[in-house]
């Protein structure tokens, strides 16, 4: 059964909601006349998941920056050249592409149960913003090496080594433009309530979403391969994998810390054990890990939620609605990933540089696509914008944040389910748990 009616099935009465999470199952493949023996192998390949993807494209950077000659790590600084400007350009794109339909898509169903949902979806995001911030002001510079990165304070790509050539792929508008464009789209649909520019929009939506999904995340693990395999060559990699693994640690943490939170905070306004609640809630967290992403967890979530006494109404419209706008497990990561990297390079740290960034950035995840990956892709604009990123940053950012996915995911659709007992609770309902 294909993920569409599996959503349709949950219910109808969201579906503009639900349609929003179009993303591919995985395992799911077309037999042509070569028949089933003759693409058993593609078939597995494709089975092969983003996370290890990344991890082999990791080890296979570090293998060819270990051994490989400098004319080597030209082609694939190339390549990472050609990558990196193309992604620069597709930015805007993506901005637009998701941001605009998706405050146009909130504001059409403008409705009581409605604001209060993405109100509260905004301000646990914003609390798991500062929550990360506080946390990596106090946790990073003790274990990370500030300033062990930065080459030059004007060229922080100065030890790397350089393409052979390069092309210049300029992008139609600057990153700022295209989110005052998006939002201005996104404010107009919804006031105006017109169906031809809402159309418009989806289409370009879907036309983007098929440029991440069938072109950029393909190619990801290259280019990762091919930024690794520089700094290994630069002998920047035991920098790197240091990071990694001290930061993968803390964001964990952090990830329980927010469900906490949130736990005791839905338990308290709904009146029901927040540790059984949560507890209840385990099965969508581990399917999230597998799935990487929210929209294909929502059966799973939906089943739990209503298990903790949520009733059907609040239950059908939260659950499918959070899967969309409710990241606070990536939004811990993205300000995580931001702050070790930036750490790293010496740059600034400051409250007021990261506040503004956690308050767009939680705009932001409101319209993050529904497919792996897709909250840092969605978030690459403020990151060169608000906090100066360079491609290389960028790069690194991208393989920081996707080789923890699965967990931010996980943290994100668990913690739908806390959102859902608050609006059960404000719409009159009381908890009816569910064997």
């Amino acid at each position: 059964m294909s993920l569409y009616c599996i959503l349709m099935s949950i219910s109808r009465k969201h579906i503009n909601v639900i349609y929003k999470a179009k993303i591919p199952l995985a395992g799911v493949y077309t037999v042509h006349w070569t028949g089933i023996n003759k693409i058993e192998g593609v078939e597995k390949m494709k089975r092969l998941g983003l996370l290890p993807k990344l991890l082999l494209a990791i080890l296979l950077g570090i293998c060819i920056g270990t051994v490989s000659p400098k004319l080597v790590i030209e082609i694939t600084a190339t390549f990472n050249g050609i990558f990196g400007n193309f992604l620069g350009f597709v930015i805007p794109l993506i901005i637009i592409g998701f941001v605009a339909p998706g405050i146009g898509e909130l504001g059409r169903g403008a409705g009581k149960l409605l604001v209060i949902t993405a109100g509260i979806a905004y301000a646990s995001t914003i609390v798991a913003g500062l929550i990360a911030y506080i946390t990596g002001s106090a946790v990073l510079p003790n274990i990370l090496e500030v300033g062990s990165m930065s080459m030059s304070a004007k060229n922080p790509e100065e030890s790397l080594v350089a393409p052979l050539f390069k092309v210049g792929m300029p992008p139609i508008m600057d990153v700022m433009t295209a989110l005052l464009l998006a939002f201005t789209l996104g404010l107009g649909i919804a006031a105006i309530k017109g169906d031809t520019l809402k159309k418009l929009m989806d289409d370009f939506q879907q036309i983007v979403e098929k440029l991440i999904t069938g072109l950029i995340i393909p190619l990801l693990p290259l280019h990762i391969m091919g930024i690794f395999a520089n700094m290994t060559y630069a002998g920047q990699v035991a920098t790197i994998m240091s990071v990694f693994a001290k930061v993968f640690v803390m964001i964990i943490v952090l990830h329980i810390v927010i469900l906490l939170v949130q736990y005791l905070l839905g338990g308290a306004v709904a009146g029901g054990n927040p540790f059984r609640l949560l507890k209840n809630m385990m099965p969508a967290y581990f399917t999230a890990i597998g799935t990487q992403s929210s929209a294909a967890t929502i059966p799973v979530t939906l089943r739990q939620t209503k298990k903790n006494g949520v009733q059907e109404g609040p239950a059908d419209f939260v659950v499918p609605l959070c899967a969309t706008i409710h990241l606070s497990g990536s939004t811990i990561t993205l300000v995580s990933c931001a702050m070790a990297v930036m750490m790293l390079n010496g740059m600034n740290t400051s409250f007021g540089a990261l506040f503004p960034f956690i308050l767009m950035l939680g705009v932001t995840m409101v319209a993050a696509p529904g497919v792996p990956g897709g909250a840092v892709m969605a978030a690459l604009g403020l990151l060169e914008s608000m906090l100066h990123f360079d491609p290389t940053l960028t790069s690194l950012m991208i393989a920081l944040y996707l080789a923890q996915d699965s967990f931010g995911t996980a943290c994100n659709v668990t913690g739908d389910g806390a959102i859902a007992l608050m609006v059960n609770k404000i719409s009159g309902n009381k908890l009816t748990p569910q064997e």
